[in-house]
């Protein structure tokens, strides 16, 4: 076998983008040949969807980032793949790859736990992702995904950064709306800065808009909020990230004026003309730690509710799942149970959207395959290059036996899944070129339109 013109191995990701990209860039400067799968027809996932687009400088240096890692030589890019839908995870199976690993991320809301309450989705009731999705992409010519109608005195239900970030969506929304009335014409990005700023130069209030604002009900209380990555394993390290998620909030309430109401989880809804009219609510105390609910309930009616309590992998027929979770049978590897070689990275299995902690998983899981599954190490790499680059010699001679026993693909299996890999790119018009790819399709940016 002629390792040099066979590439050794060759490793299918499904979702390309943090940890995704990391993987496939780590596997190629090992040498692995990688195809990136993608729902989308570029691989950014939550940087462009999920991530509020008045993070606009943040969200161009993350979709660089991953560019960077994906247009590589040894690394195929197929766009608008989603695997369950277009790719068969089964027959994917079939291909023939030396592993594959699953990227997919976390793009279905958890469910709001009250009873009935989905009945009554897009008649009241939002969910965070597909209502985060639809405020990135309204502002384009083009856009032809659901429109959300936004309304005054909404209530949130959540307790995490991505809620904030829906409250923050809605003032800046209903408050922009307000003052275009007035004939006051505000940018996002101005909003962004400070509601109170803005209203405060015009010398107006939410009153004088006839706002109420919304309200974000959380289960415990402020100091409990995940919003800081501050260690908390120590009675001294949990007081000290307890005052910085206190302050957090405030602060978030100072620039964009929303309410608050904590130990609330909602347990009933309630209906008025077959549509979702609000929340009853129960108080909860917080007792040495745990969530303690008591006797006493309340209602809040509201013409919007949003639920933004976290977000869980869609599951893959054909994967098996641990409840909201793939199961996973090694949690070094995070090697998919029931398979030898499928594996899990990144928020689909940690449940972190963190960025940072994405591309870590990423890189550490990419480095167990290589090295503990696929026995390929640094120096291997670094033995190959040498035996395809020198004269052969007795030391030389070798590095080739010890190369050679390890067990490789044929040509026949890399050159197999190379055609369907083109078949499928064929599809979707993408020529391979991935720097025309991502220009072409890059949508407008708000920004750019002001």
């Amino acid at each position: 076998m002629n390792i040099k013109d066979s590439g050794h191995h060759f490793i299918a990701i499904f979702g390309g983008a943090v940890a995704g990209a990391e993987a496939a860039f780590q596997l190629a400067n090992r040498g692995f040949r990688v195809v990136v799968f993608d729902q989308s027809p570029l691989p950014y996932g939550k940087i462009e969807d999920g991530l509020p687009k008045w993070h606009a400088k943040l969200r161009d240096k993350e979709e660089a980032n991953i560019n960077q890692k994906i247009n590589q030589p040894n690394i195929r890019f197929v766009p608008g793949a989603r695997l369950g839908r277009d790719v068969d995870f089964k027959d994917v199976l079939t291909w023939g790859f030396s592993a594959i690993i699953l990227a997919t991320g976390a793009w279905k809301d958890r469910p709001l736990p009250v009873n009935g309450i989905d009945d009554y989705i897009n008649k009241g009731l939002y969910y965070q992702n597909p209502f985060v999705h639809w405020f990135n992409h309204k502002h384009e010519p083009n856009y032809t995904g659901q429109k959300f109608n936004i309304h005054d005195n909404a209530l949130v239900v959540g307790g995490g950064l991505a809620s904030l970030d829906v409250v923050k969506i809605l003032m800046i929304e209903t408050v922009q709306q307000a003052l275009k009335e007035r004939g006051i014409e505000v940018d996002l990005f101005t909003l962004d800065h400070g509601i109170n700023k803005v209203l405060d130069k015009h010398h107006l209030t939410l009153q004088d808009l006839g706002l109420k604002g919304c309200t974000l009900f959380y289960r415990r209380r402020a100091i409990d909020m995940p919003l800081s990555p501050l260690a908390t394993d120590t009675p001294e390290n949990l007081a000290k990230a307890q005052v910085v998620r206190q302050k957090i909030l405030d602060n978030f309430r100072k620039k964009y004026l929303f309410k608050f109401e904590p130990c609330s989880i909602p347990v009933e809804k309630i209906i008025k003309d077959d549509w979702l009219n609000g929340l009853r609510f129960q108080r909860t105390e917080i007792v040495d730690g745990r969530l303690i609910p008591t006797d006493k309930f309340f209602d809040v009616e509201s013409p919007l509710v949003i639920s933004s309590i976290g977000s869980i992998p869609e599951m893959i027929k054909g994967v098996p799942s641990n409840g909201n979770i793939f199961k996973i049978s090694n949690p070094e590897s995070c090697l998919i149970d029931g398979y030898d070689h499928v594996f899990a990275i990144g928020n689909a299995v940690t449940g972190k959207g963190n960025i940072n902690e994405s591309v870590k998983h990423g890189r550490e899981i990419s480095e167990e395959i290589m090295e503990n599954y696929l026995d390929w190490r640094q120096e291997d790499y670094e033995n190959w290059h040498r035996q395809t680059a020198a004269t052969v010699n007795k030391e030389i001679s070798k590095i080739i036996d010890v190369i050679e026993k390890k067990k490789f693909m044929t040509d026949e299996v890399i050159q197999s899944i190379l055609d369907k890999i083109h078949t499928m790119q064929k599809k979707v018009g993408y020529n391979g070129n991935y720097e025309k790819w991502v220009e072409k399709n890059t949508p407008p940016r708000l920004e750019n339109m002001l």
